[in-house]
């Protein structure tokens, strides 16, 4: 099967629907799956559910998707670097599902290996457990937490080879290979595709059976979300 596509709006073009859940790769902007977001935007769906740590910035990353009312629900665990997903939340305009960081990598890792839920003493006695069930075991409380599995997901990675195996490199690898494995359809922009065999096989990350399609996106802004540098 031919897994490589020529551009971010191809790959998308035929399994894009409203009211679909995307799920997608990335913390604040760093990793993040720039030409498949901005991708998703120009499609124009609708109603869609998205599951990420957080929603990039405001005009950049998700937050472009906020800011074209595509998104009715976030499942995520941060608000925060992004006024209109504040402005929003708090007006009650987008439903949104809190998740803590760890929480939320283990749905996704959980979802993907076909475990439909866990349980977690994270958020036990918090909001986070209200209406979930709770048990005892060795005397500590847990709560149980339902697994995640997204329609797409869309991945950035550094290298990739025409059969879908991938390389990240240093902290952008972050939830994109939780973000892989959970994805019914699992869509990846790399910034290098390299040749069969060229990969070292102990340095795959994520293998190529999670990945069903790829685009190579050479130049990717890499926007930096906070910088701070000295008075002198």
């Amino acid at each position: 099967m031919k897994k490589v596509f020529p551009n971010a709006a191809a790959a998308l073009a035929d399994v894009v629907k409203d009211g679909q859940t995307i799920a997608v790769g990335g913390f604040g902007l760093c990793g993040i799956p720039e030409a498949l977001i901005a991708a998703l935007r120009d499609s124009g769906v609708q109603k869609l559910t998205a599951i990420s740590n957080n929603a990039g910035v405001d005009g950049f990353g998700l937050g472009q998707l906020l800011t074209t009312r595509q998104i009715v629900k976030m499942i995520a665990s941060y608000v925060g670097e992004n006024k209109e997903f504040e402005r929003q939340y708090l007006a009650g305009e987008l439903e949104l599902e809190f998740t803590p960081q760890g929480t939320l990598a283990e749905k996704l890792r959980a979802g993907g290996s076909g475990i439909p839920a866990f349980f977690t003493k994270t958020g036990v006695g918090t909001v986070v457990a209200d209406g979930k069930e709770v048990r005892v075991f060795n005397g500590e409380r847990y709560v149980m937490e339902h697994s995640l599995v997204a329609d797409i997901s869309l991945v950035k990675a550094w290298k990739a080879d025409p059969a879908g195996n991938l390389v990240y490199r240093k902290t952008a690898r972050n939830f994109n290979p939780n973000v892989a494995m959970a994805g019914k359809l699992t869509i990846v922009e790399v910034e290098e595709l390299v040749g069969m065999g060229e990969l070292d096989p102990d340095s795959v990350h994520t293998p190529g059976i999670f990945v069903h399609r790829i685009v190579v996106n050479a130049t990717p802004e890499k926007r930096i979300e906070q910088r701070t540098v000295s008075a002198k």
